[in-house]
């Protein structure tokens, strides 16, 4: 039988995370929807990536007391109240004006860290500044080794501490239902320029008075005049190293000193290659299915890195992720920590600060109850031992 899921527009209604996606999708026009939850070409990862949970049981443990639980974790030397981090996504802020902050704050009153994505529509210094939260910066390798430098310089002089290298976007996933939208780069047809009309509220928070929200965090790298979203667009993508490698890796850890996150592994000889350049942590990421369609699943290749790995280094996990249940069972699996992109750009899309802050509680809720129904008082205990293969 189907689960019911509540599908109206108050975020405050919704009782999981899917309830927050439909919360989303009335909010946002078409496009931006597609922007947001779509994969590439035929979805097999983005699907892959949901059933790859259905794989595993959780197997409880009975008679333990768990009066008191613990979901706290450590990740890079600091604590975070939660095993979560929200996961770099650029161009939020045509969900919401200001989203990037939104979320920032969202994340330092869940007591997690945030990523602030390279392609974002507020600046480092004004996420770090007004957010408030432990903020990581994301990074695109790009052509250009000046503009590199400065946004490290800039990272160092914000107090960021970590560094997320993203490796497996150097050439961009064909995202067919997202480029529908479009009847040429960056000009919506006359379909979805309609169904912008039909969202007024959208409009007035996201386009008036300013118009289209622009990269403003990569704008003084922009020839003056060409700062518009388009143009950022362009620049990134024309700047985009294509020759990237473990020698160019190798240049970015003597640069930076701070924690360096290599994003994009999903093989044991990646994670281990990370390992050995001097790399504190990696993310087993398919980029959330928006990439190389038909790659393996992020979880299904996450035991295997972690047995490799994991005392040497922190292993994140990202892509597919939804309930509370689906986190324990990557810690469960090895990693030690997740980053959560969809789940809180729908709730920052649905309801603003409020809505990423709904949508962290959902989560972090629903790992203390599984870990008090698993009976497990911790997340610091969770091993294979909780979990068993499910039968195909």
């Amino acid at each position: 039988m189907k689960r019911k899921v509540y599908d109206g527009g108050d975020f405050r209604r919704t009782r999981n995370i899917e309830e927050l996606r439909l919360a989303a999708k009335r909010w946002l026009p078409n496009f931006v929807f597609e922007y947001v939850d779509s994969g590439a070409e035929d979805e097999l990862t983005l699907r892959a990536n949901r059933h790859a949970f259905d794989a595993w049981r959780l197997v409880p443990s009975a008679l333990v007391d768990t009066t008191v639980r613990n979901s706290s974790v450590t990740l890079f030397g600091k604590p975070a109240a939660a095993p979560l981090v929200i996961a770099p996504t650029g161009y939020n802020g045509m969900q919401r004006r200001d989203a990037d902050i939104l979320l920032a704050r969202a994340a330092a009153q869940a007591g997690v860290p945030f990523t602030l994505s390279t392609v974002s529509n507020r600046t480092l210094e004004d996420v770090v500044a007004d957010g408030g939260a432990r903020t990581w910066l994301q990074l695109y390798m790009l052509r250009d080794r000046a503009v590199t430098q400065n946004l490290l310089e800039r990272a160092r002089d914000t107090g960021c501490d970590t560094l997320v290298l993203t490796v497996d976007a150097v050439h961009y996933g064909n995202r067919e239902w997202d480029r529908r939208s479009y009847r040429e780069a960056m000009a919506l047809n006359w379909r979805n320029k309609l169904d912008v009309a039909l969202h007024p509220r959208w409009i007035r928070n996201v386009l008036i008075p300013d118009g289209t929200p622009s990269f403003v965090n990569i704008a003084r790298y922009l020839p003056e005049g060409e700062r518009r979203a388009a143009n950022g667009a362009i620049f990134i993508a024309r700047q985009m190293d294509t020759a990237l490698d473990w020698e160019a890796v190798r240049w970015l850890r003597d640069q930076w000193r701070g924690n360096l996150v290599i994003k994009g592994i999903l093989n044991v000889d990646d994670a281990i290659a990370s390992a050995q350049i001097g790399a504190e942590g990696i993310v087993v990421t398919n980029h959330g299915g928006r990439q190389l369609d038909t790659t393996v699943a992020s979880l299904d290749v996450l035991p295997d890195i972690a047995e490799a790995c994991r005392d040497r280094l922190t292993i994140l996990i990202d892509s597919g992720f939804r309930p509370g249940t689906d986190i324990v069972k990557a810690l469960c699996l090895g990693a030690h920590g997740v980053m959560i992109g969809r789940a809180t750009a729908y709730g920052v899309a649905a309801g603003g600060f409020e809505g990423a802050a709904h949508a962290l509680t959902l989560l972090t809720s629903e790992i203390d109850r599984t870990l008090g129904q698993l009976g497990c008082p911790s997340v610091a205990g969770l091993s294979r031992r909780y979990l068993t293969r499910h039968p195909a």
